[in-house]
Formats: C-alpha cells, sequence, structure tokens
C-alpha cells in the first residue's frame, strides 16, 4: 500500500496538460470488441481502471498491446462471451461490455459490476433496453446471462439520462437489423466521443450530444486510429487545487464547454478565469467565498464526479454552502475524513451544508473511493500542515500521476510506500 505525504499552503502556479478521459476510454476499449480490424486509441492514461479494462479483453481473447501511451487492440481472436468476475467486481465500466459481447457474439455472461461504492447505481436501465432490443436476458447467483439472435432496433425511451445505459444501447445497436431511436439519451461529451469513435469504424451514428440517438445498423465495423477526449474531471480537479491553494494556473486540453457550471461556481467563489480554445487560466487569492448552492445534475449540470473536490473548496471558504447530490445516495463517504481537518459539515440525506471554517489543519486520511480520495488531496494541499492520503489504488483508477502534475505546480506532495 502507498500514501500521499502532503504539506499543506504552498500556492500553484504553471500550467497542466490534462489526460485523455477515463470516462471516455473505458467505452472505446468495450466499442474494440464490435470489429475483427485492429484499434488504436491513441494517449491512453497510466490509470489502474483502463489496465483492467485491457485485461478484460485479453480474457476475452484479444490480444492487447500498450506503446508509449497508445494502446492497439486486434479483437479477431476473440472466441469468450464471459468475463470473469474477479474483473467485473473490481470495475464499473465492464457493464459495457454486455452490448458489445452480444454484438460480437449473441451471447454474454458476466458478474454485476463493482467499482467505487458510491450507491447502488442499478443496471436496470441497461437491460431493459437491451430487452427491447429483442436480447434475452435472465439472472442468478449473481451473473447475468444474456442471449440474442440478430440484435434488431427498435424505439427505446430511458427513464433516466443515464450515462452508462445510453453508451450500452449504441455498443447493442450499432450492427443491428433496422434503425434504434433512443430518446432519453444522456448528453455527455463522452457519448458524442464514442459517436464519433464508431462513425469512424464505420457506423451510422447520429444525435449524440442531444436527447435523441439514430443509430442505423450496419453489417461491420472496420478499424480506426482514434484520440479520445480530454478529461474534464481532471481538468476540475486541478482547477480547484489552484483556487484552494491560490496562485496562477493553466489547464490545458479542455474545451471550457464541457466544464461551463464549474467555472461559473469559480467565479462565484472569487477567482479569475480566463478561457481561449482548449486552455483554461485561474488565478486565485486563496480568499474563497462559499457557493450558496451546488446541485450535481447530468450533463450540462454540476458533473457529480466533482462534486467532493467542489466540498472540499468550500470547507476552506467563508460563509456557507448547500450541496446537493441528485445522482448517487452514498456519495459523502470522504465527509468524516474532511471533519479530521476541522470541516464542518452536516449531512442530512442527499445533502450537505457545508459552513465554511477557514483554513483546515492537516490530518491522516483515508480515500474510500475515486473522487473522495481526490477531495481530501485537495483539502490537504489548502490546510495548514502535513496531511497523509492513504490507499491512493482508489485515486489511481481516474488520476495519472497526480503527485507529479501537482509538483510541477508548487505543491508539496510525495507518494511513499507504508
Amino acid at each position: 500500500m502507498e500514501k500521499y505525504i502532503i504539506g499543506g499552503g504552498k500556492r500553484l502556479y504553471g500550467s497542466v496538460d490534462v489526460a485523455s478521459a477515463k470516462n471516455a476510454v473505458l467505452p472505446l476499449f468495450a466499442a474494440s470488441v464490435l470489429t475483427e480490424k485492429r484499434v488504436t486509441i491513441r494517449g491512453v492514461p497510466a490509470i489502474s481502471d483502463a489496465l483492467c479494462m485491457a485485461q478484460i479483453l485479453r480474457e476475452l481473447g484479444a490480444d492487447v498491446r500498450f506503446r508509449g501511451e497508445d494502446v492497439i487492440v486486434d479483437s479477431a481472436n476473440a472466441h469468450s462471451h464471459e468475463i470473469p468476475p474477479s474483473l467485473t467486481r473490481e470495475l464499473r465500466s465492464s457493464v459495457f461490455m454486455l452490448g458489445s459481447l452480444l454484438t460480437r457474439f449473441g451471447c454474454a455472461r458476466i458478474a454485476y459490476p463493482g467499482g467505487c461504492d458510491i450507491g447502488l447505481r442499478p443496471i436496470d436501465l441497461h437491460l431493459n433496453a437491451l430487452k427491447q432490443l429483442g436480447v434475452s436476458i435472465s439472472e442468478q447467483g449473481g451473473y447475468i446471462f444474456c442471449r440474442c439472435g440478430r440484435i434488431r432496433g427498435a424505439e427505446i425511451l430511458l427513464d433516466f439520462p443515464s450515462v452508462g445505459a445510453t453508451e450500452n444501447i449504441l455498443l447493442a445497436a450499432v450492427k443491428a437489423e433496422g434503425t434504434t431511436v433512443l430518446q432519453g439519451a444522456a448528453k455527455e461529451p463522452e457519448i458524442v466521443d464514442l459517436q464519433n469513435f464508431l462513425n469512424a469504424m464505420g457506423a451510422r451514428v447520429s444525435g449524440a450530444g442531444g436527447d435523441v440517438i439514430r443509430i442505423e445498423g450496419v453489417k461491420q465495423l472496420g478499424g480506426v486510429n482514434y484520440r479520445p477526449i480530454k478529461d474534464r474531471i481532471e481538468a476540475g480537479t486541478y482547477l480547484m487545487a489552484c483556487a484552494i491553494c491560490g496562485g496562477e494556473t493553466e489547464v490545458r486540453g479542455v474545451s471550457a464547454e464541457n466544464i461551463g457550471l464549474l467555472l461559473h461556481k469559480l467565479r462565484e467563489n472569487g477567482c479569475k478565469i480566463h478561457t481561449k480554445n482548449d486552455k483554461i487560466r485561474i488565478e486565485s487569492d486563496g480568499r474563497l467565498v462559499c457557493n450558496r448552492r451546488i446541485e450535481t445534475m447530468p450533463f450540462p449540470g454540476f458533473p457529480t464526479d466533482l462534486q467532493a473536490q467542489a466540498t472540499a473548496l468550500n470547507c476552506g471558504a467563508h460563509g456557507s454552502a448547500l450541496i446537493v447530490e441528485n445522482l448517487f445516495e452514498t456519495r459523502y463517504k470522504y465527509v468524516p475524513e474532511l471533519q479530521k481537518m476541522g470541516a464542518d459539515i452536516e449531512v442530512k440525506g442527499r445533502s450537505a451544508l457545508v459552513r465554511g471554517a477557514g483554513r483546515l489543519h492537516g490530518a491522516s486520511l483515508v480515500a474510500g473511493d475515486l473522487r473522495g480520495g481526490a477531495a481530501l488531496v485537495l483539502a490537504a494541499l489548502g490546510a495548514e500542515g502535513v496531511s497523509e492520503v492513504l490507499d491512493l489504488s482508489y485515486i489511481d483508477r481516474g488520476y495519472a500521476d497526480m503527485q507529479g502534475k501537482l509538483r510541477k505546480l508548487g505543491a508539496e506532495i510525495k507518494r511513499v510506500r507504508v
């Protein structure tokens, strides 16, 4: 096990390049099974979730090779429609494989997916949509069994704009017989990226980024050489780090449109934000004012994956903030760790009232999930004294070389073995 040792109170200056988006890369791994041709995904971040997805593909019989930051997938010899439970329970995104496996093999067998413990995250939307495409589904002993003849296009209406369900439907319907019309689709930039990836393979998908996506089934897909979009959540994390610590930082690689509401909230905190092309520059004196209210919503609303970091920011600001988490019911598990640092947070149901405590103090902290772990790092960077953050396995799921990027900005942070 490893931990971060963080000395708080250092201002951050300089620039940081954002990696490819975790939430874009993982569905592309799943999509690579749809073709027997070679697929190259460029600029894959060195995160554990990507390594887990690569291992899943290998278990299916695919050849997966890493060449620097590029991943080359050859699924010509893929033969298995089963994913070992040890991998599905480690990674939530393994659920994307249902649509891909059904398209490729006409059947799939996976254990219920795992990942961070931030709520129930049921996959009923996924399964109901697959049934409408003609898939028969049975569940037994913690496993999901799916089987179909030819997937047939259908009109599908999602009760909630689930990102995972939207992506799974795209993967299942891309080679279906006829046309699938998906209404109530998720609008996240990662959905648009998956559409672009599939179309580069020869698919006929349109409408991503809007409420309705149209998927005209094709008979076959080819290879592709593709670079995913950059990670808006990583960008937001480093912008908030500078806001908390004070300083001036430029985050490079992300469109301001993809994190527009966060930038509005940072201005509300008292930061100066400048945007140009794919560069976002933040100036902060470290004396922040609390946001009055932050409420997580599907895109283009405030991202649930930035909620914990925003809470950490408000803990050291002046005033009070109400944080409302609408997507995952147990996403406040990190709060007791912030309270060790002197944070004044009162949680009731899906709401958290944060009373700005001024500067927090250092403490020994334990990461319990990916974004909660990032929030603890941000709080420690702005705190008085030295903190340690243990169990970096969660943070490693979504952030490549976090300590290196923060050190480049002037943070006092090092990674050591426990």
